[in-house]
């Protein structure tokens, strides 16, 4: 089940003023890590020939390009004095990358199976720029499109540079073109596809640029190649009536522990938090000494005073942590509290935190990469608030997401949202783990049986 790449083109925006945009502390410390690899699984687009469904789709991202045009530039380092440097965006319509591949003999059933692992090695052939860290992107495109037919549908994977932005304005992004290409395959004589347009002037606490301490980040030791490890994937389903049971079992727990506050805030968010926490904690068969914790990517926008409006182009997300807590303790002390030491770990993120997170960054710079992920521990990454499903090319909404092997590791649950209002959960162990795992009776309890996704056949062709 070859995937064979046949074509590439070179998609720019409208012709513009040459703009260098400096990169933030939040920018700079992705240098280091995986693009992001990202994809929506389609139905058979109603096109008579693959080159017009390229045509389509490249006439609506160079229009999203033209308001999102830092997307279409690459990264230039630059020497500042005293042996320093700047990394910043150089928007000059350099382009992004749209592939044609196909997977001869592969059907939507093969890339998605129900209940079972992620075929990894199948998946993986979805998406461009393997192994590719965002540093790349001095020379790579910083955005590539590979869209893949399937004898039963279309996968149409992204790569994606983790220092441009994070996953709000990414997801942003792609909504926008999806939004400007069903625009133009449903009414081409209609109005142009409304959007509010990014701001792409970039935060830090000061208003300025930021100067690195060395000449570039490659000199300094701060980019790494890691190989990925070993690893086993699951795709879970957690409906709505799951996620209500274990919001209401934490609950109910954190009441007859006597904490009402806690009992009050709980979220389905956290509730799932603390089970693939426990679960995976068990798993793993720590010793009952060890220390765990649970990490969470956040979105700083709302957080900052003032705040930074959604619209905001580049990155501004931290992991929070809850911890301080050992894996007998944790298995110990339950679901309620550990949905509770999520929430206040999240609720401790306020706008003062951040500052003090960015000072401390200021006075050692770091990069992430897979060093970063503990193997005590886990990692809750994406966001089920992510409009996925929202990304309707003009044929309808996609049948499925799915996400490249780029930044995983033991530990990592990277989650969707849910087709019916629930959540899925990307969930990444060693073999060994995952196999423990499956032996797990309250996690299982909770995971909802998967469905087949029906891929709808187009009605005509254009």
């Amino acid at each position: 089940m070859a995937v064979r790449v046949v074509s590439r083109r070179s998609v720019r925006p409208p012709s513009r003023p040459r703009e260098l945009i400096p990169l933030t502390t939040w920018d700079v410390s992705f240098l280091s890590a995986d693009y992001i690899q990202k994809g929506l699984l389609y139905a058979p687009p109603p096109f008579s020939t693959t080159d017009r469904l390229l045509d389509h789709l490249e006439a609506a991202l160079a229009e999203a390009l033209a308001a999102y045009y830092p997307v279409a530039g690459r990264f230039v380092t630059e020497p500042r004095p005293g042996g320093c440097c700047s990394v910043s965006i150089d928007c000059d319509g350099q382009g992004v990358d749209l592939l044609h591949a196909v997977a001869d003999g592969v059907a939507i059933a093969d890339a998605i199976p129900p209940d079972a692992d992620v075929p990894t090695g199948l998946v993986q052939s979805l998406f461009p720029l393997d192994g590719a860290v965002n540093h790349d992107g001095h020379h790579l495109p910083l955005f590539v499109v590979q869209v893949t037919d399937l004898a039963d549908g279309v996968f149409v994977g992204f790569a994606y540079n983790h220092a441009l932005s994070d996953g709000t304005a990414l997801w942003r992004f792609l909504n926008v073109w999806a939004g400007i290409a069903r625009a133009r395959l449903l009414d081409p004589h209609s109005e142009a596809f409304s959007f509010q347009p990014p701001l792409l002037q970039r935060w830090s606490p000061g208003g300025g640029d930021l100067v690195l301490p060395f000449p570039d980040l490659e000199s300094a030791g701060l980019i790494e190649r890691l190989p990925p490890p070993p690893l086993r994937e699951r795709m879970l389903h957690f409906s709505p009536e799951s996620l209500a049971a274990l919001k209401e079992r934490a609950r109910q727990e954190l009441l007859a522990a006597g904490d009402a506050a806690g009992a009050a805030a709980v979220t389905r968010f956290q509730a799932l938090a603390s089970l693939v926490w426990r679960c995976v904690t068990r798993a793993r068969r720590l010793p009952p000494e060890q220390p765990t914790a649970c990490r969470a990517a956040i979105n700083n926008r709302a957080r900052l005073r003032p705040q930074l409006p959604q619209e905001y182009f580049g990155n501004t997300i931290y992991a929070i942590a809850a911890g301080a807590v050992t894996a007998g303790e944790l298995l110990e002390r339950g679901h309620g509290w550990a949905a509770a030491a999520v929430g206040r770990a999240v609720a401790a993120h306020t706008d003062a935190d951040i500052r003090a997170r960015v000072a401390a960054w200021m006075a050692k710079p770091v990069v992430y990469n897979l060093r970063f992920f503990d193997a005590t521990g886990v990692m809750m990454g994406s966001s089920p608030r992510f409009d996925m499903y929202g990304c309707d090319l003009g044929w309808g909404p996609p049948v499925a997401a799915r996400s490249g092997r780029a930044n995983k590791s033991d530990g990592k649950a990277s989650l969707y949202p849910g087709r019916d209002g629930g959540i899925d959960a990307e969930l990444v162990l060693t073999p060994e783990h995952m196999e423990h795992l499956e032996e797990d009776h309250e996690f299982w309890a909770a995971v909802t049986p998967d469905k087949a996704p029906c891929a709808p056949a187009a009605e005509g062709k254009i």
